[in-house]
């Protein structure tokens, strides 16, 4: 039960006026669930304690508690406090930081509770707004138990995401046995869910998919030193999905191919000054062939001749691009006036049904959430299905791979293995491991797998495994229009850019510019409105409710110069929940990469005024140095075993028979999402493999 006092204080936070506040009884069981469960810290800390002082001040300003004060009195005695203006001694909780927490308790039941008034009062409309075309599957997968796994198989792959998962459909299609092992779970649409506070777009309280929230630290290397980080959805852990599918279960799905100046940016650009900027070992020419398969084997909807700077292609996309939407209209406008070329974002979400999938039915909750309609393509339904089907491949999941084995020759022979929930471990020989476990997860795997022989770890005689980490830095600029441009019609990301990828006469390695997909209104709330304005009273309501769908995004990532001292090693006495040690890993931004995205930012903010924007800003610069879900480089491909980890197939240096198949390859990680690349790449090194 709220206390009446703290609900009176949060009512001012968010009051009614035309349209219900926070203290509206349709929002009550979430204020009272939060309190006991997310907020609690916020209640136990700061607004319990918090009240007492309030009415205390309250009594000594105008001699009646803070319930008998009328709304005006409130909202100055409220505005007084969140500048630290007390007249009475605040022995229990700071005055500001109680202020803080009844904003972000508030605003974030209201703006994140499902089917809350504030939806309706912004224009929020979570979906469908389309039909499917035909009826919607959803995609099961059998597993294996661990107890009834082989002791033996052609191939172990070590993750099931975007690489491992395509290997895992490559080989056992070429007659290999595999077993895909992945430390997350098979999650079925309902066990992602939709909650606005914890998912992958917005992850304040916890992510929607693994790892779990106990056992699994990791260790941040910031500049003023070490610090465990014990929840992985906090940004210093950097999280990519953990779950069979990785981050395709509930990524936004752009596929856009890296250019073909990006395979030898270091040729064309030289080596940045304390970098370790490199060539790719291969050319754009010899992967667009698995751009292409990738894209029809997937599902990719797009034009692939509307950018003029792209590279050659063998085949058009299998499906047209969903039409602009009024955002993408005015910027299209304004991109004229610049003489800036665009184009469709290409997706991997069906714009039509494909694959005996249907098509997206354009539903307002899509980044960060599995889809409604199975329309986002990723490995868990292509691939691992295609694997399945082979009766060629065990698939077992909450398992986590903990050692690379060797035999007394130094050769890999098989992986070590521990069920998550019970701690029970088996040993599996293998004639081929595939590591497939993510930028930060593979070089960990790799550290840890010491011998006489691999004192280093496996890969590690050069001391290259697990540095170069990259992943993008991110730019976004937002204007306000005279009129709504956002019309809920999902996933809402139309239009983009390459024009500015690659900037020889500046000496700027940037990458694309794009608009957004639809947000919810707890993110407008936190990333959309503009600093100048409150985000608390009145005011702030009327904020949301007048600029949500008059607010357009631009957004996009900056390729990130590599340097070696970006980098994953193992964590000194942090262990994990089974006693393996625990990632560490950290860096800083290459000064060319922080250059590149202030002119980024500048590039979107003239964009968005020439499409008329009346009021246009931008997001501050990122915080310290992070890899994000975009993370790569870890294990970078290369022909020298000097200066990389893998050769230009994917395979360890001096080990005929253990591979890397994820972005740790990447030798750069592009101006773009890169899972493109991730898929391209397994097709085109499982088949090398498979060939052997």
């Amino acid at each position: 039960m709220i206390d009446p006092l703290a609900l009176a204080a949060l009512d001012r936070i968010v009051p009614a006026d035309a349209d219900p506040g926070v203290a509206d009884e349709r929002l009550r069981e979430a204020l009272e669930s939060r309190a006991e469960t997310v907020h609690i810290g916020f209640w136990e800390r700061s607004i319990t304690p918090g009240i007492v002082h309030l009415d205390a001040e309250a009594r000594n300003r105008h001699q009646k508690g803070f319930l008998e004060l009328d709304a005006a009195d409130k909202d100055l005695l409220l505005a007084a406090i969140s500048n630290g203006d007390v007249d009475t001694q605040w022995t229990e909780v700071d005055p500001t930081r109680f202020f803080g927490a009844l904003v972000k308790v508030a605003n974030e039941v209201f703006y994140g509770t499902e089917d809350s008034p504030a939806w309706e009062m912004v224009g929020y409309d979570a979906g469908p707004s389309r039909t499917a075309g035909i009826p919607i599957t959803h995609t099961t997968l059998r597993t294996t138990a661990f107890e009834s796994i082989r002791s033996t198989y052609d191939v172990v792959i070590v993750g099931a995401g975007a690489g491992g998962g395509t290997a895992a459909g490559v080989l056992a299609e070429a007659g290999l046995s595999v077993l895909l092992v992945d430390r997350g779970e098979v999650l079925d649409y309902d066990d992602i869910g939709r909650d606005h506070l914890a998912n992958h777009r917005f992850s304040e309280y916890g992510h929607n998919t693994g790892p779990d929230a106990e056992g699994n630290p990791r260790v941040y290397a910031s500049e003023a030193g070490d610090v465990t980080v014990e929840r992985p959805w906090k940004y210093e852990w950097s999280n990519n999905a953990m779950t069979v599918g990785g981050g395709t279960r509930v990524y936004q799905g752009m596929a856009w191919r890296y250019l073909p100046e990006d395979f030898n940016l270091a040729s064309s650009f030289g080596v940045p000054k304390g970098s370790s900027l490199s060539d790719w070992p291969l050319s754009y020419d010899e992967i667009e062939p698995f751009y292409t398969r990738a894209e029809w084997e997937l599902g990719v909807c797009g034009d692939g001749n509307a950018h003029a700077n792209q590279g050659g292609r063998s085949r058009p996309y299998p499906m047209d691009p969903f039409p602009l939407d009024p955002e993408a209209e005015r910027l299209l406008e304004g991109a004229r006036k610049l003489d800036i070329s665009t184009g469709p974002v290409p997706l991997l979400i069906n714009s039509k049904p494909y694959g005996d999938r249907a098509a997206c039915v354009g539903c307002g909750q899509c980044v960060g959430f599995a889809c409604p309609s199975n329309a986002k393509n990723g490995s868990w339904n292509t691939f691992v299905v295609r694997a399945l089907a082979t009766q060629r491949c065990d698939l077992v999941s909450g398992v986590r791979a903990t050692e690379i084995t060797t035999a007394k020759s130094g050769a890999v022979d098989g992986v070590v293995l521990v069920d998550w929930q019970s701690g029970a471990t088996r040993s599996v020989e293998a004639g081929h491991v595939v590591v497939s476990a993510g930028a930060i997860e593979t070089p960990r795997l790799l550290l840890s797998s010491r011998s006489d022989t691999h004192p280093d770890g496996l890969g590690n005689t050069h001391d290259q495994v697990g540095r170069n980490l990259q992943g993008h830095h991110y730019i976004g600029a937002f204007g306000i229009f005279d009129e709504p441009v956002i019309d809920m019609f999902g996933p809402g990301v139309t239009i983009g850019t390459c024009d500015f990828n690659h900037d020889l006469e500046a000496g700027l390695i940037g990458g694309c510019i794009h608009n957004e997909v639809i947000k919810l209104p707890i993110l407008h709330w936190a990333w959309a409105l503009p600093w100048d304005l409150p985000r608390w009273g009145v005011a702030g309501k009327s904020a949301m409710r007048d600029l949500y769908l008059r607010t357009a995004h631009l957004y996009g990532p900056v390729q990130e110069i590599p340097m070696p001292e970006c980098r994953v090693t193992l964590a000194d006495g942090v262990l994990d929940k089974h006693g393996a040690a625990a990632a560490r890993w950290g860096g800083v931004y290459h000064p060319d990469t922080v250059r590149a995205a202030a002119a980024q930012t500048a590039r979107a903010e003239q964009w968005l005024e020439a499409s008329g924007a009346t009021n246009v800003w931008s997001n501050p610069p990122p915080g310290p140095f992070g890899a994000g879900q975009h993370q790569a480089g870890t294990c970078r491909m290369g022909d020298d075993p000097a200066t990389s980890v893998t050769d230009r197939w994917g395979r360890v240096h001096g080990h005929d028979n253990l591979w890397v198949m994820d972005a740790s390859l990447h030798v750069t990680n592009g101006g773009f999402n890169p899972v493109l690349t991730i898929f391209a790449l397994a097709l085109r090194n499982a088949e090398h493999l498979a060939a052997r």
